[in-house]
């Protein structure tokens, strides 16, 4: 996500379908509170879940 791939792309490297792909994100959207993909980027910079 941090790299700007899309739902297909990480589908493809994880070998799930980019369905799958689009509600494991949405969820963990909801649960962490944030509203978009940049937040989402922000959220995991900031706790050190990824790197740039």
């Amino acid at each position: 996500v941090a790299e700007g791939k899309s739902s297909a792309e990480i589908a493809g490297i994880i070998f799930l379908s980019p369905k799958t792909v689009e509600t494991y994100r949405s969820r963990l959207m909801q649960k962490l509170g944030v509203n978009d993909i940049p937040a989402l980027v922000k959220f995991a910079i900031r706790y050190g879940l990824t790197q740039l």
